[in-house]
């Protein structure tokens, strides 16, 4: 296993291989049972492997009347890590409210380490009292070791942003907070210096949002601002008492965090000591090999432990893991049968440094999709990639049911100068897909919905796998893209894959799914006649742009 890297396109392509022993992994009841091949696959070609028919056969014939990861599904088994966790550990969040007194909660009995990432910290009353808890349980509690990662050029907007914000953090507790700010290598010299705050936010962005306090891991598409705990919907996801999993997401941040500027005491700003290249400053080619390197690396150690983890639950072992000293995520409580019934597997996108894994995984996603099989997608920002539309179009045979924001729910509603027209061109991009979708007469497979709550925005991103006849979803995606351009090729993204067969947590996904179902209205003909939804010619003429950077 490993993360697949080809060089940007502009590049020659690259592609890594690996030795590895190929395993698989059923479930049977509440049981995850790993069949392993007597072979050894070598120089595996991670973006085309896919499972042999002869040793699904002889899984198949192992396990009588088997819950078996589906055909069309085996293969993310060879493209990601997988943590088995029991489906009781997961925990949906519904509204931002609760997100919000989760995190504080988690923070303020956190005992070892709180890692945090996203794009920025807001500036007002709600983001102090995080802060502000945070700088209560490290005072309460020497042991702590406190991480922030957030983007350099958002976190650093305006006089007073979220550097400012932390600096109560960093400088009561030098030694063991820190803040680390990424820069994208894309922004650099005349381009830099030319392009002004705010708007040099579209040529790359830090935009993985992951919070991990001790074992445990709070994953959402969400931000940490006012917006984000009050009125603007999204997805949380909370996943307790999983230490592999948290391990893996808090090794990721730090990865990140070293090649990212450090912020001090007296609000300046430096490359860390171990850092050799310098984003903007250093050469380009060796800064993203060296990041590229760091992130193979760091994924290639945790294929090596997702393959012991996944025999130790085959033969039934309860005892703590070799590389795991804390246990395993697939613990459950002291019932001899509670095992895990759940399998994660991350996925990564870091386009500046031709790390493509996570659209690798969804383009398969959407392209294996069983005939009959049911996809209720969501984005925020509906702008699909020609290649995602290309497989939802012509190479998936499953029903869409794709919700988007309605303008008045887009978080760019109001927004000053530019940025005001952000949610008319949303509209065009919606009405010519739509108008696609009737042209190639698919329009009675493929629907699309809008969300529009009266008060709210709409922040939404992932999938819902329902497998054919199926009433409850198998699958989810959730974390940080939305599925567009500069998901894929400018930010830095993180989302999960999570199949499961647990019932009681299938229903919460289903009824989440619906909840935001239910708060929208489906796109008709005589939708986009309405005057409300007049996009003006200007808006249209600079369609390419807001495109490629929104």
């Amino acid at each position: 296993m490993a993360l697949y890297s080809p060089h940007r396109l502009h590049r020659l392509q690259r592609v890594f291989w690996c030795e590895t022993k190929v395993s698989r992994y059923l479930f049977q009841g509440n049981t995850v049972l790993v069949i392993n091949s007597s072979r050894v696959r070598s120089q595996q070609r991670l973006y085309t492997a896919m499972p042999e028919p002869d040793y699904c056969k002889t899984a198949s014939s192992l396990v009588s009347q088997p819950m078996r990861i589906p055909v069309n599904m085996q293969w993310l088994l060879q493209h990601c890590p997988a943590f088995p966790v029991c489906g009781s550990k997961v925990r949906i969040i519904t509204n931002p409210r609760e997100f919000y007194q989760e995190l504080l909660d988690q923070a303020s009995r956190s005992s070892h380490r709180i890692s945090m990432s996203s794009l920025y910290l807001g500036t007002g009353k709600l983001e102090k009292e995080l802060v502000s808890t945070m700088v209560k349980r490290a005072d309460e509690c020497e042991s702590l070791q406190v991480k922030w990662l957030l983007d350099f050029t958002r976190g650093s907007r305006g006089d007073y942003n979220s550097c400012s914000m932390l600096q109560p953090l960093i400088t009561r507790h030098p030694s063991s907070c820190s803040v680390s700010l990424y820069h994208t290598p894309d922004l650099r010299g005349v381009l830099k210096s030319l392009i002004p705050q705010r708007w040099n936010e579209v040529i790359g962005l830090q935009h993985m949002k992951l919070y991990v306090f001790d074992d445990n891991l709070v994953i959402s598409g969400a931000n940490l601002s006012n917006d984000y705990f009050t009125n603007r919907q999204d997805r949380y996801f909370v996943f307790e008492n999983c230490p592999a999993l948290a391990d893996f997401y808090h090794c990721l941040i730090e990865t990140v965090s070293k090649f990212s500027f450090l912020l001090h005491k007296d609000n300046t700003i430096a490359m860390p000591r171990e850092s050799a290249v310098h984003p903007f400053l250093g050469d380009y080619k060796k800064y993203c090999s060296a990041v590229r390197e760091a992130v193979e690396h760091l994924w290639r150690k945790e294929c090596e432990k997702s393959v012991l983890r996944l025999q130790h639950i085959s033969q039934g072992h309860r005892h703590h893991l070799p590389s795991d000293k804390r246990g395993d995520d697939s613990k459950g409580d002291s019932e001899p049968n509670n095992m895990p019934d759940t399998l994660i597997f991350p996925t990564i996108q870091m386009g500046p440094f031709g790390i493509t894994n996570d659209s690798i995984i969804t383009n398969k996603l959407l392209t294996q999709a069983e005939e009959g099989a049911r996809i209720q997608l969501a984005s925020g920002y509906f702008n699909l990639t020609k290649e995602y539309m290309k497989c939802i179009l012509y190479h998936s045979r499953a029903t869409y049911g794709i919700l988007m924001a309605h303008p008045t729910a887009n978080g760019f509603l109001g927004a000053r100068g530019f940025a005001g027209a952000i949610p008319a061109g949303y509209t065009q991009l919606a009405k010519g897909f739509y108008k696609r979708l009737c042209q190639e007469r698919q329009n009675d497979r493929i629907f699309l919905y809008e969300y529009k709550q009266p008060g709210w925005t709409f922040h939404v991103k992932g999938l819902w796998y329902y497998q054919p006849k199926k009433t409850l979803p198998l699958l989810t995606m959730i974390g940080s893209p939305n599925f567009g351009w500069r998901s894929v090729n400018r930010d830095l993204e993180s989302q999960i894959v999570l199949i499961t067969t647990n019932e009681d947590l299938q229903k919460s996904l289903h009824q989440e799914q619906e909840r935001l179902y239910n708060s929208s209205n489906q796109v008709t003909d005589k939708t986009f006649g309405q005057s409300d939804r007049w996009v003006p010619l200007w808006v249209r003429c600079v369609m390419p742009i807001i495109k490629v950077f929104f």
